[in-house]
């Protein structure tokens, strides 16, 4: 749900107008808009550079995994790595467009933990690919971009140490 639709649904549940703290909220996204756009197109566009990049850190950070019997052992379970990089950096854009971390808590987070334990995927590392990721996509950004960007990477990598 994005920050404006959310804004409204809690008004309207409570049967209120948006107050002060809300509309300037809501200013200050849509004054950030244009930005927001142009980091998701960045993202976007360099996301194999920036998977890249992620990748050589997180297996200079964890040699074992793909060393023989690691979980990104072969080209096979390297691509599935990778493609869980894509993924969260997909992820991490539709919380940029939002502007809100709802919708990256209930997409990335809530059963995460779960799912990587039942598939012998240490959680540590994935910690470790979204930190990763996040220094890598700063490569691309403007200290303004970052400034928002980075809580959404420090979201999931948050939510995923808890």
């Amino acid at each position: 749900m994005s920050i404006v639709t959310k804004i409204i649904a809690d008004a309207d549940n409570e049967l209120r107008y948006p107050s002060i703290g809300e509309l300037n909220l809501l200013q200050f996204y849509f004054h950030s808009v244009n930005d927001r756009i142009d980091i998701v197109c960045i993202l976007r566009d360099k996301q194999q550079d920036i998977i890249k990049l992620a990748s050589k850190a997180i297996f200079q950070i964890h040699p074992e995994y793909i060393a023989p019997g690691g979980n990104a052992e072969g080209a096979r379970k390297r691509s599935l790595c990778l493609r869980d990089y894509g993924w969260y950096l997909r992820l991490i854009t539709y919380g940029i467009l939002a502007g809100e971390k709802e919708s990256v808590e209930q997409l990335g987070i809530i059963g995460v933990k779960e799912m990587y334990n039942s598939l012998g995927v240490p959680v540590l590392g994935m910690i470790d690919a979204v930190e990763c990721l996040k220094k890598a996509s700063l490569e691309f950004l403007s200290m303004e971009q970052a400034s928002i960007a980075v809580p959404y990477f420090d979201f999931i990598i948050q939510g995923m140490s808890n």
